[in-house]
């Protein structure tokens, strides 16, 4: 249990302006900082200065996802264990907001990062709270993002991605989908209470490296039913939802941002994995070809589209 938690999510946008807009004034999150092409956002109850970065690119896609380990020696662990599975892990310094990160990849080509020293943010007095336990006054604008919850990663081997992440940073699989084949087309990890920190799920033209979504949390159900009717005056495509999942029973919405990224508001209730002995839950293919948790039809974009876009896939 090396690792703490998910840290941050870099996401590449074509469009940073508007991508900027939609996060700052549609989704409510706050701007912390800028550096070099990115700019760094946050939501009101997310401890560190940032959990989402934006970065000006030619394309739409995950630039890195980081998570903080629990100690300067638990990073030193998961570091040696990464170098010693045979995996190459570089040292980047001068991050934004955070101290040294070690950069590496997953099986399907996707970048990570680990890190211990960090800067907890520090309000300004327009943005300090009444209630000195939360880090940030609620911004009431927009969805209101809480915290990032997630993200989501396409894989064309999930089971590799899953024997990695297990082997070499001790993260727990809570449930997983196994097809007819045996092929494994979706799986669950977590390095807290939560059921799932991120997940991979079956790329299905067999392109590497591509991404999912991220998902930011709201604090309730009736929040994410307020956030479709701000994503409709806002004039941002809804995909799917609001509707529950059968797997992990998570209450969830999805919508495009500017650039191109899938992104989910999403309330996962009091669902905890407390359990040290935990099973893991496996789904077969019968049991999901029966939708989500109250017969939504999963839509048929959920399972091809990713960022960056293939060719004739539309998005930026």
């Amino acid at each position: 249990m090396d690792i703490a938690h998910l840290g941050h999510v870099e996401l590449l946008t074509p469009r940073p302006d508007e991508s900027l807009r939609f996060f700052r004034d549609v989704m409510g999150m706050t701007v912390s900082g800028t550096q070099g092409d990115s700019v760094f956002l946050r939501g009101w109850d997310d401890y560190e200065r940032y959990s989402l970065q934006l970065t000006a690119s030619t394309t739409s896609g995950l630039g890195h996802a980081a998570f903080r380990t629990r100690s300067a020696q638990a990073l030193e662990r998961r570091v040696a264990a990464l170098r010693a599975d045979g995996c190459a892990v570089t040292q980047v310094d001068g991050s934004f907001g955070h101290g040294s990160a070690y950069r590496f990849r997953d099986p399907d080509g996707h970048v990570f990062e680990l890190y211990w020293d960090t800067e907890w943010y520090a309000a300004p007095q327009d943005r300090r709270p009444s209630l000195k336990n939360q880090p940030e006054r609620y911004p009431a604008r927009g969805v209101n993002v809480r915290r990032i919850d997630h993200f989501n990663c396409l894989a064309v081997d999930v089971r590799a991605c899953r024997d990695f992440f297990e082997r070499t940073l001790g993260f727990r699989c809570t449930e997983r989908i196994e097809l007819d084949t045996g092929e494994e087309a979706g799986m669950w990890l977590t390095a807290t209470n939560k059921s799932y920190d991120f997940a991979f799920t079956k790329e299905a033209h067999g392109v590497p490296g591509r991404f999912h979504h991220v998902t930011f949390a709201l604090d309730s159900r009736e929040a994410i039913l307020q956030a479709a009717d701000i994503f409709l005056e806002s004039g941002v495509p809804i995909e799917t939802g609001p509707h529950k999942h059968a797997v992990q029973q998570t209450f969830f919405l999805y919508v495009h941002e500017p650039g191109g990224n899938r992104v989910e508001v999403a309330h996962a209730g009091a669902r905890l994995v407390l359990a040290p002995d935990w099973k893991t839950i496996t789904w077969t293919e019968a049991e999901r070809k029966k939708g989500q948790a109250w017969g939504l039809r999963t839509v048929e974009s959920f399972h091809t589209r990713g960022t960056p876009p293939l060719p004739g896939e539309g998005g930026a």
